[in-house]
């Protein structure tokens, strides 16, 4: 009883710690700003007000591309702001990781809070929008969307992990990422349909893991359509792929990484 109350005493001072982290984080990062949170969802906002303007002309034809580029901009900067914070995490908060006798990953962990707490807000609000505006939602769609949110979450949280350490040792790996990421954003269908691009190429952009989850969420959202059992095996096998791999990784590099800090 002694052992099993000692253990529950530290797993719930550790998720004291997150809870903390991700507070201060929280609070560290908007101090002192006029917009305070709302400059988190100022940028996908403004991006989505510029490529409107600028595609609806190109896609007029279609009357969900609206909603499907509001769908994929936020899913993307969710990736892309999540995945930065991660790559960064422990480089940036290493006086922590040095000082306090907690694990690092907790550090990588809450990096990615501020993202996250973005993306869910974002898709509670478009979800709210389809159920008024456009059709019934049912609980079947809210779950799966939550769970694409989750299953993107641990895709980020993955590649943080083995990131995070590597960072520390090939200074470059944030710039080689930024250059994925401008990449990236075009090769995942954000700002424009999948349909346009010839299917036997589609296999290549799903290999691109933002692709399935946009792809997916704008499948129950706008077109109120469930994707198959088949593709949501695949996507939760390449998110705990991406996890357990980046888990190996943090374990293989984050002593000596520290080390260097």
């Amino acid at each position: 009883m002694g052992e099993r109350a000692a253990a529950l005493g530290r797993g719930a001072n550790l998720w004291g710690l997150v809870w903390t982290l991700v507070r201060t984080d929280f609070k560290v990062r908007y101090h002192g700003t006029f917009g305070g949170y709302l400059w988190a969802l100022a940028k996908p906002l403004s991006m989505f007000v510029v490529l409107l303007a600028v595609f609806s002309l190109i896609f007029s034809m279609d009357p969900d591309y609206p909603l499907n580029l509001i769908i994929g901009l936020y899913l993307w900067d969710f990736f892309a702001e999540g995945t930065k914070s991660g790559l960064a995490a422990i480089h940036a908060k290493g006086y922590l990781v040095t000082r306090s006798r907690f694990p690092s990953w907790v550090v990588i962990l809450t990096s990615c809070s501020n993202a996250l707490i973005t993306v869910v807000l974002f898709s509670a609000v478009v979800w709210i929008y389809v159920a008024i505006f456009r059709h019934p939602l049912g609980l079947l769609h809210l779950a799966l969307l939550a769970g694409y949110v989750l299953l993107f979450a641990l895709i980020v949280i993955g590649f943080a992990l083995a990131a995070s350490p590597l960072f520390l040792r090939f200074r470059d790996l944030n710039q080689v990422w930024d250059l994925v990421l401008q990449a990236g954003f075009f090769i995942a269908p954000v700002i424009y349909p999948l349909d346009i691009i010839p299917e036997r190429y589609h296999f290549y952009l799903y290999v691109w893991l933002p692709t399935p989850v946009i792809q997916y969420t704008r499948s129950i959202l706008v077109h109120g359509q469930v994707p198959s059992l088949r593709a949501h095996a695949l996507l939760v096998a390449a998110a705990v792929i991406v996890l357990g791999a980046g888990a190996v990784v943090y374990r293989r590099f984050v002593q000596r990484a520290i080390e260097e800090i």
